[in-house]
């Protein structure tokens, strides 16, 4: 792409009036966004009174920023029908006529997998969120999410942890980040995968952005899996924009008692694939993820992995605990436990693993708990 092209390109981009189906619908008529800008010149376009004034008398100004931007070392401009533009992406109802690009853009068309969830998932939910993303990339599975807080930003951090791909999709422009708290997220994920948006460089994060920026994300993934969702939450969004788009949805179940769960069953009732282990995922994607290598370590806990024999204390405070967090205050009443005892207990698990604590007060067992001390584990073959 010459000079030229690249400032019809961010020109088109400004344009006041036109989403990407009309630019779509627009360039397939004339070819490029340059016979786009003679064609209204011509006054042989058929669209709104701002449109076509933009487009007759552009202000070359208002791009000056993307050209700047696109100067700067690993920062890419890739039009719909570039080579490097995700085949995937094509297929959906409204691609984005245009990808901005900073990292790696041959990582576009690597198999995907969408994490989303929560904003304010529960420390289990953002735990489970970044094994997820671990797994899976070091599978060689590129994870893709929005870069928001709570389980978007555990998906990328697994990826990154197992040394693996993983790309974000923005609702800005990129040269800025939201939130921006994860400045230095955004940082890492630039250099080991790839910050993507169709926005261009200027654009402030706006409500009616991140329903699009969602398309996208599940647009370039072959399954979108949802860890904790509530029942309005903006991963839903994505969820049934995935299942519009033909791609797998996956979802995690949780406790009955949990809103941060009702999402995740309300996907599961609707024919969501309920999912409990990353391999599950694999295997429901199967020939689509062929170049799949196994992972450097088993789901699996190994001997050395499984709990030690505990005591009989220790044993009564486990038995009483679930995986939801529960108050320290109902676990010393369950348990007739003193509180002297409980707290001490309750450190001791956390530091190696079997508890976690939550806000409040509360505390909870985590994945590294199976259980195998007792209850159903002594009826299992």
């Amino acid at each position: 792409m010459d000079e030229e092209d690249r400032r019809y390109w961010l020109a088109l981009q400004h344009v006041p009036g036109l989403g990407s189906r009309s630019v779509s619908r627009l360039l397939g008529e004339t070819g490029s966004p340059r016979a786009l800008f003679e064609r209204a010149l011509q006054g042989a376009l058929d669209l709104k009174p701002e449109s076509l004034a933009w487009l007759r008398s552009p202000d070359w100004s208002a791009i000056s920023g993307g050209l700047a931007w696109l100067e700067q070392p690993n920062h890419y401009l890739i039009p719909i029908g570039d080579p490097r533009y995700p085949d995937l992406l094509t297929r959906i109802a409204d691609p984005p006529p245009l990808l901005f690009l900073k990292g790696d853009p041959a990582l576009l068309s690597n198999p995907q997998i969408a994490i989303v969830g929560s904003r304010n998932p529960s420390h289990s939910g953002r735990q489970t969120a970044r094994e997820f993303g671990c797994y899976l990339a070091a599978t060689g599975i590129g994870i893709t999410s929005g870069l928001a807080t709570g389980i978007d930003s555990a998906g990328h951090e697994g990826a990154l942890d197992a040394n693996g791909i993983t790309i974000a999709v923005a609702a800005t422009g990129l040269d800025r980040v939201y939130p921006a708290r994860h400045r230095k997220l955004a940082h890492r994920i630039a250099e080991q995968g790839a910050l993507v948006s169709e926005f261009p460089p200027g654009t402030p994060a706006r409500r009616h952005h991140f329903p699009l920026r969602n398309r996208i994300i599940s647009g370039l993934s072959l399954g979108t899996l949802v860890v904790e969702a509530a029942k309005r939450s903006g991963s839903l969004i994505t969820a049934r924009q995935a299942a519009e788009q033909g791609r797998e949805v996956f979802a995690i179940p949780g406790s009955i008692h949990n809103p941060l769960a009702r999402g995740c069953h309300a996907l599961i009732r609707q024919g969501a694939k309920l999912v409990e282990t990353a391999q599950d995922v694999i295997e429901e994607l199967g020939p689509m993820l062929s170049h799949v290598r196994p992972p450097p370590h088993s789901e699996t806990p190994s001997p050395s992995d499984r709990p030690p024999e505990w005591d009989e204390e220790y044993e009564l405070l486990l038995g009483g605990m679930e995986y939801e967090p529960l108050h320290i205050d109902l676990l010393i009443q369950r348990t007739g436990l003193t509180a002297e005892s409980v707290s001490s207990m309750l450190l001791l698990l956390e530091l190696e693993g079997y508890v976690s604590p939550s806000p409040g007060g509360r505390y909870c067992l985590t994945g590294k708990y199976h259980g195998e001390t007792g209850g159903d584990a002594e009826a299992l073959p």
